[in-house]
């Protein structure tokens, strides 16, 4: 088979005086019959080009199989009476969301199910079941759970669901006294719902034309949603908006925010007539959020703040308007370490912080005069994250934290702030065999163009490198502040079992150095975050973990734009490239304010319409626009049709255009879920064998298709 070719159409644009020819743009009209022709032959193209990885990917998807514990509980967690809990069900593509009451009221550690329960049978004694998610997909090609929440009474339970991947969620409500749903029905609702103090009430928001949050509703049961109030309407085209409770259930807050400022309008339930009120006004650069809590017996306002520095500060002030000059420091700010959020219980507060590149949970204790204590709580392994959650109860006397690494399995603890004392609840298991210490963890640190120092993590077998180097699997994101932190994975050790390694670059544009490594990433820094990578690449060459023969390298969403610049810039270094929903086309959408998410993107990347220099910027690095004559690695593209966040147009115009132009080999595959949005698709096992053909390609790509896995039984003929 030949690869398709689309056809080339001249659009023109002229910008600052620029003018732009872009020959795919005619790919945009999704509507078009020519369109969906054109991307089912491209998803031919690709499957008749990896036919002969399909015994591979069957292996790997087994593999994952065979690791997993099909048939599972969560660790409960307890609020309001309950303890809630999910379960997963062998043969089924989604879980159940259960409860049980809480029968010991000082006895925090959760229950635990008997070892031999089976699916048919209650986990736990009293076990109600509350959503059953196989049910609420069937009939469904797609199906997501945007959010579920319980009203404080415990009665009634609200939740979202999307069927096709647009992220457009339409919410119900169950009664879970009789088990029978209410008539009310909200449509076209962005993520889940907040319930008043009450449990009359339902807040919620909605999006406009470029799918920006920028309503929040107030929706009485029983009334039609026509008769909804509109809470607040966001004017501001780069602010987003959205609804949430404090853990103390005191206040409802609606939060407006863009890249970089914060608005919080706030309503005190113990004084619903004083009705909604402004914390502090937004000022352009104020970031901050908000956290009730009492210290010394008296109710304060927590500020996160950058007021005093970019790495934030704890302030405190008055559970009313107050100014940022008055908002009087908790924990002050520290150029070192970066904080990032702060949850206040009664007797402690849980700040989340990172240092040199790694996450941080500090506990403050708290007694009748304010602080009382400050610690960290601490692990061994070089390289880890650790992170707090699932703690809803303002009065519980103890934090369930999440920890894991590149090796370690997911874990859940719990801390008891009362004696410090850290109990493992639950290990996720990885069956056959598992133990970490067959493999090997480090942190490396590569050296970027401009001297600065970019912290890589990596993973491999245990003495895999002995001999020489490895194929290796390099991972990076590198925009948003957000930080990829180390996480495990079962269906990486399909790769690691086979002898390749696996690494995530911390790229500049991330958050894992602190604010400034996010700010030395962005706008008119952009290029850092490019070089970082190229940097991370040839450190693990020129320090012997790899070679460029079989280094593949993957990136997707923003991560998609990150290796899509990169394999421009230094296509040499690469035997393969994944994109996953890649941001290729960007200076496109960042040039048409009617898409989806660009004027709030304007912090990001800037606003290449109003300023040329932006424009020059952008065009200088896009991954669509510079595409050259050279030869490219093999590259996979993957994407998803409902797509709201990056269009599939951007990788369908990309391979195209790749295609057309480059040189050598080009080999170059378009992959698109015709029924599915950013998040690709839905259902475990669908996913799963997503992955096993992502994995399998890279296989291929490092020389690996054939190896069996260590320990494992050769792979049929042909694999």
């Amino acid at each position: 088979m030949q690869p398709p070719v689309a056809a080339r159409r001249e659009h023109r644009q002229t910008h600052h005086g620029q003018v732009r020819v872009d020959h795919y743009e005619w790919l945009r009209r999704k509507d078009d019959p020519e369109v969906t022709a054109y991307l089912e032959a491209e998803n031919a193209y690709t499957e008749e080009r990896t036919d002969h990885l399909a015994d591979l990917r069957e292996a790997i998807f087994d593999e994952i199989k065979a690791r997993t514990l099909e048939t599972d509980l969560s660790v409960p967690t307890r609020n309001r009476g309950f303890w809630y809990y999910s379960r997963s069900f062998e043969g089924k593509q989604y879980g159940a969301s259960c409860r049980v009451p809480v029968t010991d009221e000082a006895d925090w550690l959760p229950p635990k199910p008997a070892e031999d329960c089976r699916p048919d049978e209650p986990a736990l004694p009293g076990e109600q079941l509350l959503l059953d998610l196989n049910e609420l997909a069937e009939g469904h090609e797609f199906f997501s759970l945007g959010g579920s929440s319980v009203s404080l009474d415990g009665r009634l339970l609200a939740y979202s669901v999307d069927t096709r991947g647009d992220e457009r969620y339409t919410v119900r409500v169950k009664d879970l006294e009789h088990g029978d749903l209410l008539t009310d029905e909200l449509t076209d609702v962005m993520g889940g719902v907040t319930w008043s103090r009450d449990g009359l009430d339902l807040y919620y928001a909605t999006v406009d034309e470029s799918w920006r949050p920028d309503r929040i509703w107030r929706h009485r049961l029983g009334t039609p949603q026509d008769d909804d109030e509109l809470v607040y309407h966001e004017t501001d085209a780069r602010f987003w908006v959205g609804c949430g409770r404090t853990r103390s259930d005191r206040f409802l807050v609606v939060a407006a925010g863009s890249k970089t400022t914060s608005e919080y309008h706030v309503l005190d339930t113990d004084d619903p007539q004083a009705g909604w009120q402004v914390f502090a006004p937004r000022r352009e650069g104020l970031e901050y959020s908000l956290e009730h809590a009492v210290l010394g017996g008296r109710d304060v306002f927590l500020v996160l703040h950058n007021a005093t520095g970019a790495d934030f500060e704890i302030g405190v002030a008055p559970v009313a308007p107050t100014d940022p000059e008055d908002w009087r420091p908790l924990v002050a700010h520290d150029p070192a370490v970066r904080l990032e959020s702060v949850d206040a219980f009664r007797s402690h507060l849980v700040v989340h912080q990172r240092s040199e590149g790694l996450t941080q949970l500090r506990i403050l204790g708290l007694d009748d005069t304010g602080v009382a204590d400050d610690h960290l709580v601490e692990f061994d392994h070089e390289v880890y994250t650790v992170g707090s959650g699932g703690n809803p109860s303002f009065d519980q006397p103890v934090v369930r934290l999440g920890y894991t690494t590149l090796a370690v399995p997911s874990s859940v603890y719990s801390y008891d702030v009362r004696d410090r004392e850290l109990t493992l609840l639950r290990r996720s298991p990885v069956l056959g065999g598992y133990d970490p210490d067959d493999y090997e963890e480090h942190r490396v640190w590569a050296t970027s163009s401009d001297g600065e120092r970019v912290p890589v993590s990596l993973v491999c077998r245990r003495g895999a490198r002995d001999d020489g180097p490895i194929p290796f699997l390099l991972y990076g994101y590198g925009a948003y502040e957000m930080s990829i932190d180390p996480y495990f994975s079962v269906a990486r050790l399909s790769l690691l079992d086979r002898g390749a390694g696996f690494a995530i670059a911390h790229v500049r544009g991330g958050g894992e150095m602190g604010r400034r490594w996010y700010d030395q990433g962005k706008l008119d820094h952009k290029r850092a975050t490019f070089d970082d990578f190229v940097a991370a690449a040839r450190h693990l060459v020129d320090t012997g973990w790899a070679t460029p023969e079989t280094l593949v390298c993957e990136g997707a969403s923003a991560g998609g734009l990150l290796v899509g610049a990169v394999v421009n810039q230094a296509p040499e270094l690469f035997a393969g490239v994944v994109a996953g929903v890649p941001f290729v086309d960007n200076l496109t959408t960042m040039l048409d304010a009617s898409l989806p998410l660009t004027v709030t993107e304007y912090d990001e990347w800037g606003n290449p319409e109003a300023d040329p220099e932006v424009y020059a910027y952008l065009a200088g690095y896009a991954p669509y626009d510079n595409v050259v004559a050279q030869d490219y690695p093999p590259i996979l593209a993957e994407t998803s049709l409902n797509d709201t966040r990056v269009l599939y147009v951007e990788p369908a115009k990309w391979v195209a255009k790749l295609r057309a132009t480059a040189t050598g080999r080009r080999d170059f595959l378009l992959r698109t879920e015709m029924v599915a949005g950013h998040a690709g698709v839905s259902g475990r096992y669908k996913s799963w064998q997503d992955r096993a053909f992502s994995l399998a390609w890279m296989l291929d790509r490092m020389g690996l298709a054939d190896r069996s896995p260590q320990g494992a039984a050769p792979l049929p003929a042909g694999a």
